[in-house]
């Protein structure tokens, strides 16, 4: 089975060296990324296309699968699965070809488009006309569209072959993955940052991944497993790392020591710095960030400036002018939205009020008061994994087994019980919406202090644990029982 995969403007457009430079780049990567599937997959670059040869014993999902890993190739502009056929008479070729496609436009606009290659007897507008009719013909309801066709029929005689092609659609375009460097890609699981990794992987950057974790095991699972299906989808051609850097004990700290308005710019910088400190060892030249102007209090321009200046390296934000909806609308079509809709706001609520046009001044005032130490602390118990590593054997996965829910109402019954509800949404979240009297005890934990609270919570007593959605709470319980606390439940707006 053999398909015709055409170049990307970006790399036909070059000069001839660096054309041929590039196809051959892109041939490796789509040999890579293929054989992972079928191994006995066989590229051939040519000076215009790509040709790839798959086993003819393929079951039809696998076929489907590969196709589909042909489309999301970087550098690939489209891809069709050719047919070849001895020219022969030509006219009966076309007569023999219209039955077997008519089937593909009936009740459908249409036109065909042929290019020829070598010395005949005929022109190709001959060939598409002879073809076009003998089409009309045999399908029902389909007619000639050549401005606004529904469906194109493609053909190429070159000499005595006549090759049939089906368009199996559009590829990603832009260059070949890493012909154009490397980056580090702050992820948090949201919307933006992987929509922001995939417009660098599409201009040919391979990217490597950083997350801050301060949402438990839990938020390191699901932003693993989320940049996996990413690197799997658009990137699996190259290797690339999964690095993890523990910012629970910076985010209490921050909340301890830096004032309210300031603690969300504080953390994008420490970030920053830190990913910056990575990469240079890593001997990576840049930071991708999901950032986009004034998404947040923090992305003002003004504060923008402020995060830049945390790092020696340059901080590269594909989506600096996208509206969110926008943002949302590219997540869906590249496959990353279901899993980002599920991925609690982990950075969210850090600030009760906070500033939107801050001072390095005051910037440098707040953050003399943290230790010296504090990232380097965090840097020490980094962890680095393959992008597709299975989870590290000292690490459990959540706990699957159901949690008990009590509603507002049902908690009088357990007024007179060891029961305390954990309230685990950022400070600003719950002076804005407070729970009110209730008829247990509450503590305010925020999620990103849990984990190094959990230890001083007394096993004897039962926690019920509570947010807006239900999400992180559900998450941070799971976290608890695989902690060793049996009585932990789920403080739910109803049963």
């Amino acid at each position: 089975m053999e398909y015709r995969l055409s170049l990307s403007a970006d790399i036909a457009t070059k000069s001839a060296s660096v054309r041929r430079h590039m196809g051959r780049c892109l041939a490796t990567n789509l040999r890579n990324a293929l054989r992972r599937q079928e191994p006995k997959t066989k590229v051939v670059a040519q000076w215009d296309h790509l040709v790839v040869r798959l086993p003819r014993e393929l079951s039809r999902g696998d076929r489907l699968a590969l196709e589909a890993s042909m489309t999301r190739i970087p550098g690939v502009q489209r891809v069709a699965r050719t047919r070849n056929r001895p020219l022969g008479d030509w006219q009966n070729t076309i007569e023999q070809l219209a039955c077997e496609r008519a089937s593909d436009i009936e009740g459908k606009r249409f036109k065909v488009k042929v290019k020829r290659k070598g010395h005949h007897d005929f022109g190709s507008v001959e060939v598409e006309r002879a073809l076009g009719a003998a089409l009309l013909a045999h399908a029902a309801d389909a007619r000639v569209d050549l401005s606004t066709p529904e469906v194109v029929v493609p053909l190429r005689i070159d000499g005595d072959t006549l090759i049939e092609e089906v368009d199996l659609g559009p590829g990603l375009g832009g260059f070949p993955l890493g012909t154009q460097g490397e980056a580090l890609v702050l992820m948090s699981g949201g919307y933006d940052s992987p929509v922001a990794a995939y417009r660098m992987l599409r201009r040919g950057i391979k990217c490597h991944f950083v997350l801050f974790r301060f949402g438990g095991q839990e938020q390191e699972s699901a932003v693993k497993a989320l940049t996996r299906d990413l690197w799997q989808r658009y990137s699996a051609s190259h290797k690339a790392n999964f690095i993890t850097v523990p910012f629970e004990e910076v985010v209490e700290t921050l909340r301890r020591e830096v004032p309210d308005g300031l603690v969300s710019l504080v953390l994008k910088r420490l970030m920053i710095e830190a990913a910056a400190r990575v990469a240079q060892r890593a001997r990576i030249p840049a930071l991708v960030t999901g950032e986009a102007i004034a998404q947040v209090s923090s992305q003002t321009l003004t504060n923008l400036g402020l995060i830049d200046r945390a790092s020696h390296l340059p901080v590269l934000r594909p989506l600096l002018t996208d509206d969110k909806q926008t943002i949302i609308d590219e997540a869906h079509r590249i496959a990353t939205a279901e899993a980002s809709s599920r991925m609690p706001e982990y950075c969210g609520g850090m600030s009760s009020r906070p500033r939107v046009k801050a001072s390095e001044k005051e910037l440098q005032v707040a953050e003399a008061r943290l230790p010296t130490d504090l990232l380097d602390r965090a840097l020490a118990s980094a962890t680095r994994q393959p992008v597709d590593a299975p989870v590290s054997k000292g690490v459990s996965a959540p706990s699957q087994e159901p949690l008990a829910e009590v509603s507002f109402g049902g908690l009088h019954d357990f007024a007179r019980t060891a029961t305390r509800v954990i309230d685990v949404r950022p400070p600003d979240d719950v002076e804005r919406r407070p729970l009110g009297p209730l008829a247990c005890p509450v503590d305010h934990i925020p999620f990103y202090e849990l984990a190094t609270r959990s230890d001083a919570l007394d096993p004897d007593t039962r926690y019920l644990l509570y947010c807006d959605q239900g999400v992180m709470s559900r998450l941070q319980a799971l976290h608890l029982k695989d902690r060793g606390l049996e009585h932990v439940g789920l403080l739910v707006a109803s049963s």
